[in-house]
């Protein structure tokens, strides 16, 4: 995993990027990526409320990670959920033409399965409607382009390339995920892979 160090080089060279090389992502570099966009700094000693490496209203953090993970070296295939708090993956399971089952759910556009790995986020609304009742909507929001950003810069520091999707079938990628799009919903998603041209 090379890291390129310079903050000003990392937002200049910043692109939206739908083409991916086949190689695939070490287990370093994915591990990596999830520490970037939600990795745990501190946790309160109630282990409710935590410090993490991007911000959130209230420190809420109201977001799951999950990744489909295509070609990950070291990883079998599948649908992983990031355990935050303790840096690890929990493997969900795996389905059927996964790559094309996930691209199929981002409106047909390929590059979503095609592609190292794709990064799913959900919101769990009640995680920041508690505290912020009718602000709750717009702080999540705000939170979700925290979180993407981070993503960004984190894989252009290894050679790699993300185009954050907002389009999507909700009820598809809610069903892949097995959440119920109430309680907890698909709110961002961001394939990974190393860098081919860029679009």
């Amino acid at each position: 995993m090379v890291l390129k160090g310079d903050i000003y080089d990392l937002i200049d060279q910043r692109r939206s990027r739908r083409k991916f090389t086949d190689q695939p992502l070490s287990l370093a570099e994915l591990s990596y990526l999830l520490w970037a966009t939600q990795g745990v700094r501190k946790l309160s000693d109630d282990r409710r409320q935590s410090m993490r490496t991007v911000p959130s209203a209230g420190s809420m953090h109201p977001f799951e990670t999950y990744v489909a993970i295509h070609n990950v070296d070291g990883v079998k295939p599948g649908f992983y959920r990031y355990q935050a708090a303790d840096h690890k993956l929990a493997f969900l399971r795996e389905i059927k033409n996964q790559r094309e089952a996930v691209a199929e759910a981002c409106f047909g556009q390929k590059f979503a399965g095609h592609c190292a790995a794709t990064f799913i986020w959900t919101a769990v609304p009640y995680k920041t409607e508690w505290r912020y009742v009718t602000e709750s909507a717009k702080l999540i929001l705000l939170d979700a382009g925290h979180v993407c950003q981070n993503f960004y810069l984190a894989c252009e520091s290894i050679g790699c390339g993300t185009c954050a999707i907002g389009a999507y079938d909700q009820d598809k990628i809610d069903r892949l995920l097995r959440v119920d799009g109430k309680d907890e919903l698909a709110v961002y998603i961001a394939p990974v892979g190393k860098v081919g041209q860029p679009a």
